[in-house]
């Protein structure tokens, strides 16, 4: 009989809206705030906990998610999230994550990735387990990638130019792929013209479907 795995989360959430030009992880989405549906997809699809890095008003994002998602949710902070990039905060919250088999990498700003992609990729891995799973949609690897816990101390004692993308070119051979059918893997909400977009997507779906 196959282990049951324990699942986790590390969803990042440091960062200054620079793009936005107003403070992201709570703008409202779907009945909700941004962070919310962010934590709240990878909880559903599969993650017992989550763990966020904080940063720019993390008091604020820390009270919203402790009342949406009680003791799921776990929080480090970035303290240097002004000066630092994003390979900081996946260092940061890598660092903080409770035991566990594996772990989804979430940014903060995706905040409608579908249950069924989460779910695909845990599919995949037990049937064929491997350092890191990544969703592909028309091709393209997208986020968020599952990867395997024993990859946590390389990600730690990386220290080179290109964050995960220049680490992930180190082992090609040990990543797999699985395709979905999920434009909510294209969804990153940097810009207010992205996330303009992303209302009348994914808001009009919810109130389709309250209607």
């Amino acid at each position: 009989m196959q282990k049951r795995e324990t699942i986790c989360a590390l969803v990042l959430a440091a960062g200054l809206s620079r793009r936005m030009g107003e403070f992201k992880p709570l703008l409202p989405l779907r009945g909700a705030t941004l962070i919310e549906n962010s934590v709240g997809s990878v909880l559903a699809g599969g993650a017992e906990t989550a763990t966020v890095v904080t940063g720019y008003r993390a008091g604020d994002v820390e009270r919203v998610l402790s009342r949406a998602f009680g003791d799921r949710v776990r929080f480090v902070r970035n303290e240097s999230y002004a000066e630092t990039d994003m390979m900081r905060s996946i260092r940061i919250g890598a660092a903080a994550l409770p035991v566990c088999d594996a772990f989804f990498l979430l940014p903060g700003d995706m905040p409608v990735v579908s249950q069924g992609t989460f779910l695909k990729l845990l599919a995949f891995r037990r049937k064929a387990p491997a350092s890191v799973i990544f969703p592909t949609l028309d091709g393209y690897r997208k986020h968020p990638p599952l990867i395997d816990a024993h990859m946590i101390p390389t990600i730690l004692a990386f220290d080179g130019e290109g964050g995960l993308r220049e680490l992930w070119k180190q082992y090609e051979g040990a990543i797999r792929t699985v395709p979905v059918d999920d434009a909510g893997v294209w969804v990153d909400v940097d810009t207010p013209d992205d996330y303009r977009h992303c209302r009348q997507n994914y808001d009009d779906i919810r109130m389709k479907k309250e209607a």
